[in-house]
C-alpha cells in the first residue's frame, strides 16, 4: 500500500502538470460516533464480504461487478464509485444495508481494479462505460447511487439517457464547473502527502473531518473495508489513477449543464465540511435540480455517508421507496 501511495504522488505531481428543492438537516444523531445498522437477513453467504465478483463484457470490455438482493426484484441499484475506487472501496454497511431491500451492483470502471480495457480520462466517457454496462445486464430502468466522482457520472449518464433513470442519489458530489472541483488534485496530494509522512491511509484524512469523532469514524470505515479477505479486488494501477484525476480537472472547469431538465427524484447528501468537492456544491446542486432534497451531516467531511452510513442507509431506503 505504501509504494502504491508514494506512485500515486508521483501520480498527481504529473497530472497536475497536464491540460486537462427543499433543504433538510440530518435528523440528529451521535456526531461521528460509529453507527449500527440492524440489517435483515439474507441468503446465507450473500454479503459485500463474500459476494463473489461476476464479469460480463460490454463494448469490447470485460467489466468487474458484484451484485447483492437480487432476489428483492424491484428497480436495480448501481453504485457508481469514487476516485482512485475499486468494489472493494465499498463500505459493507452501506451494500449490505441497500441490498436488504433492493437488488443492488457495482462494477468496476474500464481499465480500473479487474475490468479490462483502457482507463477513461473523462467523466462523459465513464458515463457511457456505465450505460453499456447496465445494457449489458439486460437492465431497463436503475436508480443511480453515485459518490464522489461516480455522482458525476450519474449526472452524465441522466442528461444522456433520462428514461433509463428512475431515482438518484448524489453523495459527496457536484456539478460540472462546481467550486473546487478542479482542484481535486491538489487537496489529493496534500493529503496522500500527510498520509505517507504519518503511516495512515490517505482516506484517513480525504474523507473525515481531524475532530475525535471524525478520527474515530474513520478508523472505523477503514477497518470495515478490511472485512473481506478473500477474492479482493485489484488496486487501481497509477495510469488509471492519472487518468481519473484529468477526468476531474476537465469537469471542473466544464460549462454548467442545464440541470433544470432533470425531474427525476434526487436525494443529495453531504458531509458539512467536505474539503473535496466543497460542500457548497450539494447546496447549489438542490437549487438546481427541480425534484430534490438534501441532507447535510454534521462534524462530518467528504465521507459523511461513511461516517453516518447507519442514517444514510435508512434515508435512502425510505427515498427510495417513495
Amino acid at each position: 500500500m505504501r509504494h502504491f501511495l508514494k506512485a500515486m504522488v508521483l501520480g498527481i505531481t504529473i497530472a497536475t502538470t497536464l491540460p486537462s428543492t427543499a433543504v433538510e438537516a440530518a435528523e440528529p444523531v451521535s456526531a461521528g460516533r460509529p453507527q449500527k445498522l440492524q440489517v435483515p437477513s439474507q441468503v446465507p453467504g450473500d454479503s459485500w464480504r463474500t459476494v463473489p465478483t461476476q464479469t460480463i463484457t460490454a463494448g469490447g470490455v470485460n467489466f468487474a461487478y458484484r451484485e447483492l438482493g437480487k432476489s428483492n426484484g424491484g428497480t436495480p441499484v448501481v453504485f457508481l464509485v469514487h476516485l482512485a475506487a475499486v468494489l472493494d472501496n465499498w463500505d459493507p454497511r452501506i451494500m449490505d444495508g441497500i441490498a436488504a431491500k433492493h437488488h443492488v451492483i457495482a462494477f468496476d470502471n474500464r481499465g480500473v481494479g479487474a475490468s479490462s480495457g483502457s482507463p477513461s480520462n473523462s467523466i462523459e466517457q465513464m458515463a457511457d462505460d456505465a450505460l453499456s454496462f447496465i445494457k449489458a445486464m439486460g437492465l431497463t430502468q436503475v436508480d443511480l447511487l453515485g459518490f464522489s466522482m461516480g455522482g458525476m457520472i450519474a449526472q452524465e449518464m441522466v442528461l444522456k439517457e433520462p428514461q433509463l433513470v428512475r431515482k438518484m442519489v448524489l453523495a459527496g458530489t457536484g456539478p460540472a464547473g462546481g467550486e473546487g472541483i478542479s482542484a481535486v488534485a491538489g487537496v489529493a496530494n496534500y493529503d496522500l502527502m500527510r498520509g505517507l509522512l504519518s503511516g495512515q491511509d490517505p482516506k484517513q484524512f480525504l474523507f473525515f473531518t481531524r475532530t475525535p469523532n471524525g478520527i474515530e469514524a474513520g478508523q472505523a470505515f477503514l477497518a470495515r473495508l478490511n472485512e473481506r479477505t478473500a477474492n479482493r479486488d485489484k488496486e487501481i494501477s497509477i495510469v488509471a489513477y492519472i487518468a481519473q484525476l484529468q477526468a476531474l480537472s476537465a469537469w471542473g472547469q466544464k460549462r454548467p449543464a442545464d440541470l433544470s431538465v432533470i425531474k427525476q427524484p434526487v436525494l443529495v447528501v453531504n458531509g458539512e465540511a467536505d474539503r473535496m468537492v466543497p460542500t457548497t456544491n450539494s447546496y447549489d446542486l438542490v437549487r438546481r435540480l427541480p425534484n430534490s432534497r438534501l441532507i447535510i451531516y454534521p462534524d462530518a467531511g467528504h465521507g459523511g455517508i461513511f461516517q453516518f452510513h447507519a442514517d444514510f442507509v435508512r434515508s435512502t431506503l425510505e427515498f427510495l421507496a417513495r
